[in-house]
């Protein structure tokens, strides 16, 4: 405890210590809610009203298959189906096979692989998000046995997790979690439940209240960690009023929402953690407190219309997001279909919330819209945009030419320790239509590799340069990166960017020779001597080569490389892998093209969506 407070302001020190003595109360004595009983949740839409309108969709189908996969115990997890056999060990990584003990709290070694495995495998099913999906399966099917599994794993998960015991109650996000599926589950069907049952669930929904109230990552994590937290405090305390200390909950979660919505948002509408997945989960969090915070500022109210209009971009006219930096495979409701997709939903929630005309189409609000809004019939809009779109603070720029489009991240990386970014920069993905030609390969894991960590979130993992090998910055922990580089958009049209770091400077232009021809111009600069530059290029499928400087890249287009380069071509090995959920490695394809020699050294690549080239053009090298 004392190595942690080195370098702590004496405000944090005092907080901290503050905390760790109400934390030991807490665990001492255990509070309870005492004899009043709340009632029903008012504010939420009626759920019989909503399954009715839901019953017999695509949406209802998927909902009772994977309650019926559920009831098997087979839990899709983070790209995973976990099998915990017929009596669950919530305390247990199952992928790897680790469990960990029921000891305080504090003394568990939760980012410790090899004491206790790879938490997040572990908290992911200790969400919870399961038992709401399986209560509304009961809603849409009327059958009794979702609802007894609802009951039966958490009277389980009350005898396995005591109050502050063991790995479950080690983060104040996962216990925020855990009380906001709990939250549904008493919205959805607690007129069904038996009466001693709800009455554990309503103490264990206090005992998490007084949790978060006492544990809130004002300093530890006070990013999408605090966020979560402030919103699950706030709404225990608007749904709940006849908890003790409800008012105080509603008042200190309003207030720190409210305040992260300047702190986390940028003018642009981008979230400061630069993960476009985390994006997804923050645009959920702001919408789900603005439900149940109505008078929250109206300056509020417009950034998450921003955030709205920023997601609505990065989805684009395919409506799939690009995981830049990392993906934690999380939800913050419904974590069940396409992880790409989510935005889907979350824009629907804001266009139906705010009253705006965003992209979205007929089904998209089935999955949140509907259980937080209440069924409403919705209008599905087709991509109304073209050309350059560029969010400055996001250091994002979207291209849309027909069929084709392009995300181009030139940075900057994340503010302090920058623990979501990845070392991306001036990096690009490509689509056409449907099909992805060029992709970021994802997050993959946080704490079960070190090594496959580095390399996901590495520059040679993106379709960017590497310059003599080098990380744009050097990697430091899990969550930690020193060196960042700087970077600037130089113009819109070309677009073009540079990015500095290590001496070096990678200077990269996209050019448009027409709408289905895209001229890549990389230039590095730097120090004397002989260097290697090389670009990296990273597809979901086979590239397989048509010349020595040409290659298929998807169903119709071509890459063509610099005939001056010569070219490494893998699919896994040391440079072909994505991750297309977290905790999944799949193999990619991968195409180094590489210069040796003294800087500047220039490199050009091509992509000719048609296909239509036969042959290297001499005019894209003065492009």
């Amino acid at each position: 405890m004392i190595s942690k407070l080195r370098g702590r302001s004496s405000r944090e020190i005092a907080f901290r210590v503050r905390q760790e003595i109400s934390n030991l109360s807490m665990f001492l004595w255990a509070p309870s809610p005492g004899a009043e009983t709340p009632g029903l949740i008012t504010g939420l839409p009626d759920p019989k009203t909503v399954a009715a309108a839901l019953k017999g969709t695509p949406y209802a189908l998927e909902v009772e298959r994977l309650a019926n996969q559920i009831m098997d115990h087979q839990f899709p997890l983070l790209g995973l189906i976990v099998s915990t056999g017929l009596d669950i060990d919530w305390r247990k990584d199952y992928p790897n096979g680790k469990s960990s003990p029921a000891r305080y709290m504090r003394r568990v070694p939760y980012l410790d692989f090899e004491a206790v495995g790879d938490h997040k495998n572990i908290w992911e099913l200790n969400r919870h998000q399961h038992l709401v999906l399986l209560a509304q399966a009961y809603l849409l099917t009327r059958k009794r046995e979702y609802l007894i599994e609802v009951q039966r794993e958490i009277e389980s998960w009350f005898e396995a997790n005591k109050f502050m015991r063991g790995i479950n109650w080690t983060s104040a996000l996962e216990v925020a979690f855990r009380a906001l599926s709990w939250i549904w589950i008493w919205h959805l069907v607690s007129n069904d439940m038996e009466p001693e049952f709800r009455k554990n669930l309503l103490t264990g929904l206090f005992r998490h209240g007084c949790f978060l109230e006492r544990n809130l990552s004002i300093y530890f994590s006070p990013n999408t960690h605090l966020l979560g937290e402030a919103i699950v405090l706030h709404a225990l305390g608007t749904l709940f009023p006849a908890f003790p200390r409800a008012d105080k909950w509603k008042s200190t979660g309003a207030s720190h929402v409210v305040a992260e919505m300047g702190n986390q948002v940028r003018d642009d509408g981008s979230h400061f953690e630069q993960s476009t997945y985390y994006h997804v989960y923050a645009v959920d969090m702001f919408a789900f407190h603005l439900l149940l915070n109505p008078e929250a500022p109206r300056e509020y109210r417009e950034k998450l219309g921003a955030m709205a209009t920023y997601l609505e971009a990065l989805l684009g006219r395919e409506r799939e997001i690009p995981c830049f930096g990392d993906d934690d495979g999380g939800r913050f409701f419904h974590p069940y279909g396409i992880k790409t997709r989510y935005g889907r939903a979350s824009l629907a929630v804001a266009s139906q919330m705010l009253r705006k005309d965003f992209c979205y189409a007929d089904g998209d609000s089935h999955e949140m819209a509907a259980w937080w809004l209440g069924p409403a019939k919705s209008t599905a809009r087709t991509w109304p945009f073209s050309g350059v779109r560029v969010f400055p603070d996001a250091g994002t720029a979207v291209v849309t030419k027909g069929q084709i489009q392009v995300h181009f991240k030139y940075g900057p990386m994340g503010p302090g320790n920058a623990g979501h970014s990845h070392a991306d920069l001036l990096s690009f993905t490509v689509r056409d239509g449907e099909e992805q030609l060029l992709i970021d390969p994802g997050t993959f894991t946080y704490a079960r590799d070190p090594q496959w960590r580095d390399w996901f979130r590495g520059t040679s993992a993106h379709n960017t340069v590497v310059i003599d090998g080098m990380n744009q910055a050097t990697p430091s922990g899990q969550f930690k990166w020193t060196d960042k580089p700087e970077s600037a958009l130089e113009s819109e049209e070309p677009l073009a960017a540079i990015c500095r770091y290590h001496g070096f400077a990678h200077r990269r232009r996209l050019v448009w020779k027409d709408p289905t021809t895209l001229i890549v111009v990389d230039e590095a600069t730097g120090p004397g001597g002989d260097h290697e530059v090389a670009q990296m290029w990273h597809s979901p499928v086979p590239m397989p080569m048509i010349s020595p400087a040409c290659f298929h890249l998807g169903s119709r287009a071509k890459f063509w490389a610099n005939p001056e380069t010569s070219r490494e071509y893998g699919e896994g090995g040391q440079l072909g892998w994505m991750s297309p959920a977290f905790g999944v490695k799949d193999v990619a394809a991968a195409l180094r093209v590489v210069k040796r020699g003294p800087l500047p050294i220039r490199i050009v690549a091509v992509l000719d969506f048609e296909g239509r080239y036969t042959e290297w053009q001499p005019e894209w090298t003065n492009a």
